[in-house]
């Protein structure tokens, strides 16, 4: 079988960061003596920091806990967000689908960033601490998509009949109405990743989750832009890979979109 163009390039884009992420703490090695801050050459690939920290080190170090993160948080989101959704889409009782739905619109009405900056002022939340909070804040975005994807399929005849036969909970709503969202829950998946690794970075940008000085990707692009036009490989390269990841993942999921569309 041929496998698609969009695959193929999305596959390349997104390894890149993937691998440098997963993979790079391993090869990093032990922090070497520190030089002068935003210099190039001298033994340093990429040059270095602010701090006179080599560059390419702090890449390889500053991936994992932007992916894990933001991956983390996804799938927290929907981990709550899929049973609510489906419940309130098959649930035939009004006065249910308004408890488990109205809560999710007062949370909504409140912007993520200032909800994970308010609660940052009081807590100091770590790497989990900054997952579960972004997670939190893309609930009721998530469970409201999931509700309006299965809600066309749970009024369907086919629903109903399953009722009438005695078929479960579990095999209506996730066996029925759950595959027939399958393929807009897919593109939300896409574009909610790529939404939560900006909070994610943005997050970290502004001190939120990881030390002042870090290595992190976003944490390195804060610190060293005054030395953007000096050395401008310590900014330039963290945003690009943090770039690629989100463009790799869209790339991704539209090319596995546009093949199950694909009829024979």
């Amino acid at each position: 079988m041929r496998v698609p163009r969009r695959l193929l390039l999305g596959l390349a884009v997104v390894a890149v960061p993937l691998l440098l992420a997963l993979l790079g703490p391993l090869f990093a090695g032990d922090p070497g003596p520190r030089a002068v801050s935003f210099t190039l050459g001298g033994g340093h690939w990429l040059g270095t920091d602010f701090v006179g920290r080599d560059v390419w080190q702090q890449v390889l170090h500053g991936g994992r806990t932007v992916v894990l993160t933001a991956l983390a948080a996804t799938a927290l989101a929907y981990l709550v967000a899929l049973p609510v959704g489906l419940a309130a889409a098959v649930t035939r009782a009004r006065w249910l689908e308004e408890l488990l739905m109205r809560p999710l619109d007062v949370l909504l009405a409140v912007p993520s960033l200032l909800l994970i900056l308010l609660v940052a002022s009081v807590f100091s939340p770590g790497a989990a601490g900054l997952a579960l909070l972004v997670a939190l804040v893309n609930v009721p975005d998530a469970a409201r998509i999931v509700r309006a994807a299965a809600a066309e399929a749970a009024a369907r005849p086919a629903v109903e009949a399953l009722r009438m036969q005695g078929e479960s909970w579990w095999r209506v709503a996730v066996g029925y109405v759950g595959r027939s969202a399958l393929r807009t829950l897919a593109a939300d998946a896409g574009i909610r990743l790529t939404g939560v690794l900006y909070l994610v970075s943005t997050a970290a940008f502004l001190g939120v989750g990881v030390a002042p000085d870090a290595a992190d990707w976003a944490v390195m692009v804060d610190r060293n832009r005054t030395g953007l036009f000096i050395q401008p490989w310590a900014v330039v390269v963290p945003a690009l890979l943090i770039v690629a990841l989100t463009t790799g993942t869209n790339l991704l999921f539209d090319a596995a979109l546009d093949k199950k569309g694909r009829r024979p």
